[in-house]
């Protein structure tokens, strides 16, 4: 609200008056500032939302890209869904589903991200491996430190490949697991953390990984408050173990198989 309107609404007449009855100078200013301050305006200066990068391809599993999204949007993410494919902002995924990005990838390749996730499915996951863009953006985004994730085939096929799972505890679709590379320790959680690294299992592991993310970006409380209204998800807030590389500083909580 603009000063001028308020003033002009309360002005301070020069005939007699009575102090004790009306408000002074100084506590109009003091009420026009906290006006202003609740401005829309004033408001837009809050913190910067957290950049979350979620490519597509065609062969996209959709319920692992679409629950991802849906999650890190609730918990106030900018999340910039890009489609790998040449000239092509909409993708053909599994099951006959039809997905939009809001961009195509190599629009976003100088952009910075605070997590980049990457949905599985197949050809998708090996769309990605073989996205020399995506490729290029995601080791940029690793070597500095920062959070990176993958699930159902993405974890083998992309992730793998690029040799960003190397030394690493790591999770992924179980047809998919003799595809990890040698130098992976492949396990079988629901979701797995290691360092910035997370990884998961497939459609049933999604809505866990995807708080999972949420917890690794805001912390557990925004986990806590986007996971409330999705009751089946409370069970990843009860969780009993906590396991990850010993010694490592950086590692997070990580999901053991739970009960569903």
């Amino acid at each position: 609200m603009a000063t001028r309107s308020l003033t002009s609404a309360l002005p301070l007449s020069r005939t007699p008056r009575v102090p004790s009855h009306r408000p002074s100078l100084r506590r109009l200013q003091t009420l026009t500032r906290a006006l202003t301050s609740s401005s829309p305006q004033a408001m837009a200066s809050s913190p910067t939302p957290k950049k979350v990068l979620v490519p597509i391809a065609n062969g996209t599993e959709p319920m692992e890209a679409v629950i991802t999204i849906d999650v890190l949007r609730r918990a106030g993410a900018d999340v910039a869904v890009a489609s790998v494919e040449p000239g092509a902002t909409s993708v053909a995924a599994s099951w006959g589903i039809k997905l939009t990005a809001d961009a195509l990838l190599a629009d976003l390749a100088d952009d910075e991200f605070d997590l980049i996730s990457l949905p599985g499915g197949m050809p998708g996951s090996s769309t990605f491996g073989e996205c020399k863009v995506l490729e290029k953006m995601v080791k940029k985004h690793v070597e500095k430190g920062k959070l990176y994730a993958a699930i159902c085939a993405a974890p083998a096929m992309t992730l793998g490949t690029w040799g960003l799972l190397n030394g690493l505890k790591a999770t992924c679709y179980p047809s998919f697991i003799d595809k990890l590379p040698s130098e992976v320790h492949a396990v079988e959680s629901r979701v797995q953390i290691d360092g910035k690294c997370m990884t998961s299992r497939g459609p049933g592991t999604a809505m866990e990984y995807s708080v999972i993310l949420v917890e690794q970006l805001y912390g557990k409380e925004k986990a806590k408050e986007v996971a409330g209204p999705m009751e089946d998800c409370l069970i990843i807030l009860r969780r009993k173990k906590v396991m990850g590389p010993e010694n490592s500083p950086n590692t997070g909580a990580s999901l053991r198989r739970m009960k569903t």
